[in-house]
């Protein structure tokens, strides 16, 4: 096995799925890298028959993978992307580290592919609630996209293990070990994810922001956005309001978005058929429902429920998305 690629952050909720991902969607040989902080080094992880001893990030960068998948936080990307990337490693992040620096492509590989290059190193993973909204808006860009209005309904998985062991704890009646939220989760909706900014948005909801503006190369659209917590295991949901400078009716917006590749269109309202956040569990896919004319806007204006699973497409499936990329542009190879 000649080629390497990496997963730092390997024992982590995306960095384990990270793994699962490579195994599904890679079809050739390559050896695995794991690296963790320093409590999990050792520890050991079985891929394809094998199991895998747990480095440390410094033992992983002396190894001079290929590809290095990162799901370790911004702190450690900060601190250690640059360091792989300089060695030659393409490091595919999914911290918001490098998200909007202007060197740097954030790509969602049904969406700008081209943005793609053999001379940049460092490949910014969309935040998950990003992936999903631009996933569901893409096929709709030539009607003129100029506004957008989004309300997040996020999982406590986006919170990893954290936010999930508080619901459970909350949910068994104990206080949990180590919280992920200042207020109580279980039976409660708490309108922010992450922390407030001086402009009175949280660092969540001005992701919502400027990374479809990246993604789309729309530096001037109109987005707002409120992210809220809420007591669901996986999974995030959305509802969007979208204007555009065409008129579009929803049946053609239905029709655009089912043609998108990654996106299902789940829209019967006569069958109460709508996505849930069961739906997406462990899939792929963007699920788009309840489309239909915005009647606050007009009929240049539509409504839709946007859901996807956050830790697959919204994280470890679109980063793994990228390396097929990166391999199948010869950037580097298997």
């Amino acid at each position: 096995m000649g080629m390497k690629i990496a997963v730092v952050g390997a024992t982590g909720l995306v960095g384990s799925v990270m793994c699962t991902e490579l195994d599904r969607l890679l079809t050739g040989d390559f050896e695995l890298l794991l690296a963790a902080s320093a409590r999990s080094v050792g520890r050991k992880i079985a891929f394809r028959g094998r199991e895998i001893e747990v480095q440390s990030i410094a033992d992983v960068l002396a190894a001079n993978p290929e590809i290095a998948l990162f799901a370790a936080g911004s702190a450690v990307s900060v601190e250690y992307a640059e360091q792989f990337a300089q060695k030659g490693t393409y490091v595919v992040d999914n911290s918001s580290a490098w998200r909007m620096h202007p060197n740097v492509p954030l790509v969602v590989p049904e969406i700008n592919p081209d943005a793609l290059r053999a001379d940049a190193h460092i490949i910014a993973n969309p935040n998950c609630s990003t992936i999903q909204m631009v996933m569901a808006l893409a096929r709709l860009l030539p009607y003129g996209l100029v506004r957008v209005h989004v309300s997040t309904y996020q999982s406590v998985s986006g919170s990893g293990m954290k936010g999930i062991e508080q619901l459970q704890a909350e949910r068994d009646g104990r206080e949990p070990d180590k919280r992920a939220y200042h207020y109580p989760i279980d039976l409660n909706c708490i309108p922010q994810c992450d922390d407030f900014l001086e402009n009175g948005y949280t660092k969540e909801e001005m992701k919502l922001i400027n990374e479809p503006r990246k993604i789309f190369n729309l530096p001037n659209l109109a987005i707002a956005a409120t992210a809220v917590r809420v007591p669901v295991w996986g999974g995030h949901s959305e509802a969007v309001s979208a204007e555009f400078s065409r008129h579009i009716t929803p049946s053609e917006a239905r029709a655009q978005i089912a043609s998108m590749p990654g996106v299902t269109v789940i829209d019967d309202p006569t069958q109460q058929q709508y996505p849930m956040p069961r739906t997406a569990h462990d899939s792929d896919q963007v699920f788009v429902g309840r489309i239909r004319q915005d009647l606050a806007v007009g009929e240049n204006a539509l409504c839709m429920w946007v859901v996807a699973d956050n830790i697959r497409k919204g994280a470890a499936t679109n980063a793994v998305q990228i390396v097929k990329m990166i391999l199948a542009k010869r950037f580097c190879y298997m």
